[in-house]
Parts: structure tokens; C-alpha cells; sequence
């Protein structure tokens, strides 16, 4: 299972929400690009990057960072955020060096445009899942929809989704673990098919260690990203990435 380190970017700065509040935010470092260095020299094979501007404004804002952050580490980067139509797929994907671009608002509201962008760049799209109480969320989490995280995800069986990343927004930046529900959804979307990372709520060593215990049940669970744990120190990257991926 890989270890994601999470770089949330806003106006220019890294910084985490609490449950994706945009009033709720934590600036955690100045330069974006000196936290992806030291995530790479922690461990870190890839990086998660979220465009919080990008995905308020319903397109990529901070992409001049983004590329300066691919280019510095040399990392395959995966980018969510106001990705929502053909031009800033191409945008991210062909301009920034992203290696995965992110879509959740758009898979659930124009189904047939993110399956013909999946066909388009096979393997590098993944859908992004944002859900409260299993249901899913969108517009950066300012919305919630009528929809199931697995009847969503089900739409796109077989197709070549990069991954299914799926957050818990409850969890997102609380510091309280991942907890049961959650595993479960995430379980429930493997059985699609689908490569899942896991995403929110990654609060302790105790939580990278269950989740590994699941991938190895269910290997289709396939990463875990980790954000806010990482900025207040409850984990390690080096640590994480030697329990999650010493079998890999």
C-alpha cells in the first residue's frame, strides 16, 4: 500500500481544513514546494496535491506551484481541484507534468464526460469521492448530493480509473482516526474492481498499520494519503511508508 503525503495549496501557501471548512483553516508552511521536498526525502514515491483555490473557483488556480513542485521532486503527483472540463484536463495533465488528474464534481454531474476523459488518457484519471455519511459531496465539499459513494463508483466499472480516492469528510483534518464505516465503504468499493486510496482521518501509526492490514485482505486497497497527521507530527512519512509498504 502507498503512502500519499498530502499538499493542500491556498493562495499560495500549504495549509489543511478541518472536514474540508474553508473557515477552518490551518496554514502550515509558506513554500508548497520546501514541504514536497521533505516529504520526498521522507520516503514519499508520490504526492497528493490539492488545488483548494482550484476547486472553490471550478478551475486550476495554482498551477505555476504545482509545476514547481513536479519538477523539483521528480515525483508522480496526482492533482484535485476545480478540474472540471477538457481544457484544464489538458491543462494539468500535459502543461503541469501532473501524472493523475482528480475529478469528482464532474463524475457525478456529466457521467458521460469523465468516462470519455478516462478513454481519453487511460490510467490517469482518478475519481475523487468526497462523502459525509456515505453519500457523496461536491463544489469543494460545499454541496451534498443524493448519491451513493458506491452508486457513483459503480457507473465507472470497468473503465480504467487510476484509483478511487475515497474521503470520509467527517474524518478530513479532525485528527480522530479512520474509522469502521469508512473501511467499509472502501472495502465495498475494492469489490467494483476499482483501486481505492484512502483518504481523511489518517491520524496515527495505529491507523497506517489497520489500513495495511485491510490492503493485504483486500489489495485493491492500494494507498492511503496523509495530510494534517504529517503537519502536526503524529506520523512520520519515513515511518509510514516502512509499515504500508515494507511488502509492496
Amino acid at each position: 500500500m502507498q503512502i500519499l503525503p498530502a499538499i493542500d495549496i491556498r493562495d499560495g501557501q500549504c495549509v489543511r481544513l478541518r472536514q474540508g471548512d474553508y473557515d477552518q483553516q490551518t496554514v502550515f508552511d509558506a513554500d508548497p514546494v520546501a514541504v514536497a521536498r521533505k516529504w520526498k526525502e521522507g520516503g514519499a514515491s508520490r504526492l497528493h496535491l490539492v488545488d483548494l483555490d482550484g476547486a472553490k473557483a471550478g478551475r486550476p488556480v495554482n498551477l505555476e506551484i504545482v509545476r514547481r513542485i513536479v519538477t523539483e521532486t521528480g515525483l508522480p503527483c496526482q492533482l484535485g481541484g476545480g478540474i472540471r472540463n477538457d481544457e484544464s484536463v489538458r491543462e494539468v495533465l500535459e502543461g503541469a507534468g501532473i501524472d493523475r488528474v482528480i475529478i469528482g464534481t464532474q463524475a457525478l454531474k456529466q457521467p458521460e464526460w469523465f468516462r470519455g476523459i478516462v478513454q481519453k488518457y487511460p490510467g490517469r484519471v482518478a475519481l475523487g469521492i468526497d462523502a459525509r455519511d456515505s453519500m457523496v459531496a461536491t463544489e469543494g465539499w460545499l454541496d451534498v448530493s443524493k448519491t451513493s459513494a458506491l452508486e457513483l463508483a459503480e457507473q465507472y466499472r470497468g473503465l480504467d480509473v487510476a484509483a478511487v480516492i475515497y474521503t470520509n469528510i467527517a474524518n478530513d483534518g479532525m485528527m480522530q482516526g479512520v474509522d469502521q464505516q469508512t473501511i467499509d465503504d472502501m472495502i465495498a468499493l475494492t469489490q467494483l474492481g476499482l483501486p481505492v486510496i484512502a483518504s481523511g482521518g489518517v491520524t496515527t501509526m495505529e491507523d497506517v498499520t489497520r489500513l495495511t492490514e485491510v490492503s493485504r485482505q483486500h489489495p485493491k486497497l492500494v494507498g492511503a494519503i496523509i495530510g494534517r497527521a504529517l503537519y502536526e507530527g503524529t506520523i512520520e512519512v519515513s515511518q509510514a511508508v516502512q509499515v504500508a509498504e515494507k511488502d509492496a
